[in-house]
């Protein structure tokens, strides 16, 4: 095995390690009326779930690899991880308001970037006990099973986009023409590119930035299941950048992408 699959293979399997022990400590705090306080800038909520979760794995991350880079939605931004080669990129409790509402759709989102592409990712959602791995070499699973989604139909009425209803403005779409697809929601952005990449659901769309640790994850399990994700515009995604976001983000199928991407305003 070359040496690059080696290290993306034992990263996959720390990862794997520590999204199980994420689950441990979101699953003491799940319905549990969990301490909750609402971010500046109106960033939405964190629990003292998230809290927790994220420094059990800023230290139990970072003193394994302490050649890595961080970049953490609950940890200070720290400009040197634009010095490292790679960089963990972790959303501790990916779909907070489904934790807080008691739901289980929320998931932790775990990866590894190396030259701003994910080499090594993990999605777990602990309540259902669902796991999405990929590496950059190897298939994308669920639960160790390959993801393998159908051919996807043209684009009209069955089509199934997981987005927020906000999607759907139209001075989003060019000419204001909104396509007529069956639109569902899902509050983990993680787990709706893994739902697309196992062929449950046919697009996830999202118009307004998209944070690298919500999608980071996601992004590579899809890609290694066949399934394409870019940005609003259809430009590539790159993680571990200055300002951690990307221009929205589409993910679908290839045929289906290229429609839906001609159809959005950049």
């Amino acid at each position: 095995m070359p040496e690059s699959e080696t290290r993306e293979a034992n990263d996959l399997t720390l990862l794997i390690e520590a999204a199980k022990a994420s689950g441990e400590i979101a699953k003491r705090f799940w319905r549990q009326s969990p301490e909750i306080w609402e971010k500046d800038a109106g960033a939405g909520p964190v629990t003292e779930a998230d809290l927790a979760v994220n420094a059990m794995l800023e230290s139990e991350l970072r003193a394994a690899r302490p050649d890595y880079g961080w970049l953490s939605e609950e940890s200070t931004d720290d400009p040197a991880r634009l010095d490292h080669e790679t960089c963990f990129i972790i959303d501790p409790i990916d779909g907070t308001r489904a934790f807080i509402e008691g739901s289980d759709g929320f998931s932790h989102s775990l990866a590894i970037a190396r030259g701003g592409q994910v080499t090594a990712a993990v999605v777990y959602l602990p309540i259902r006990d669902e796991i999405y791995t990929a590496t950059a070499a190897g298939p994308a699973q669920r639960n160790g099973i390959p993801l393998a989604p159908p051919p996807s139909a043209p684009l009209g009425k069955e089509t199934t986009i997981i987005t927020s209803a906000a999607s759907f403005a139209p001075h989003h779409w060019r000419g204001g023409e909104v396509p007529e697809v069956t639109r569902t929601f899902r509050s983990s952005l993680a787990w709706r590119l893994c739902l697309v990449a196992e062929g449950r659901f046919d697009i996830a769309l999202s118009l307004r930035p998209a944070w690298e640790w919500d999608i980071a994850a996601g992004a590579l399990i899809a890609a290694r299941a066949g399934v394409i994700s870019t940005d609003r515009t259809g430009a590539p995604l790159r993680f571990n950048r200055a300002t951690p976001q990307s221009n929205g983000l589409i993910t679908a199928q290839p045929d289906l992408h290229r429609i839906l991407a001609a159809k959005i305003l950049p």
